[in-house]
């Protein structure tokens, strides 16, 4: 069983902020479903920063349940639709996630979820990161869509207010 499933916006955000080791280290095992590493290669064979096939080769990739896929809303993204029907499967795993719908999904299925604030924090709550003010400015200049509120909770959250 994995310990963690996570989608593609992910992974790609903390490796674009040189913060993908991240995961390894507060995580045992990463799971990917096959739609997410797809989605990672297309992205990389049309030069978009991520992760070259030997950083992948750290991620177990495995295949969701057609069944499962089947049954969850086609509103959502391949790999989102794959990440949750893979831990379905999967009691007790924690999802990453960041697009919006697809974490309500997930609450929706009793799911155990974070995104890449979540990891963040969870990174300078075990000593890992000192500040993470910077890390959210360069995520800002990589498109990562962070309303005002939230960016306040998750200083007041890293206690850097």
């Amino acid at each position: 069983m994995p310990d963690v499933i996570s989608d593609t916006s992910l992974i790609q955000y903390l490796f674009q902020v040189g913060l993908l080791d991240l995961l390894f280290t507060l995580y045992e095992e990463i799971t990917v479903p096959e739609a997410v590493a797809h989605e990672l290669a297309d992205g990389l064979d049309h030069g978009v920063d991520l992760p070259s096939a030997e950083a992948m080769s750290r991620f177990n990739v495995r295949a969701a349940p057609i069944v499962r896929i089947r049954e969850l809303s086609p509103s959502l993204g391949k790999g989102e639709r794959e990440v949750l029907a893979l831990a379905c499967d999967s009691p007790g795993c924690l999802v990453l996630l960041d697009d919006a719908l697809a974490r309500l999904h997930a609450r929706q299925m009793g799911l155990r979820l974070t995104g890449t604030l979540g990891i963040l924090l969870k990174a300078k709550q075990s000593g890992l990161l000192i500040e993470i003010r910077p890390i959210l400015d360069k995520l800002e200049t990589k498109g990562f869509r962070l309303d005002k509120r939230t960016r306040a909770a998750v200083m007041k959250l890293a206690q850097e207010l």
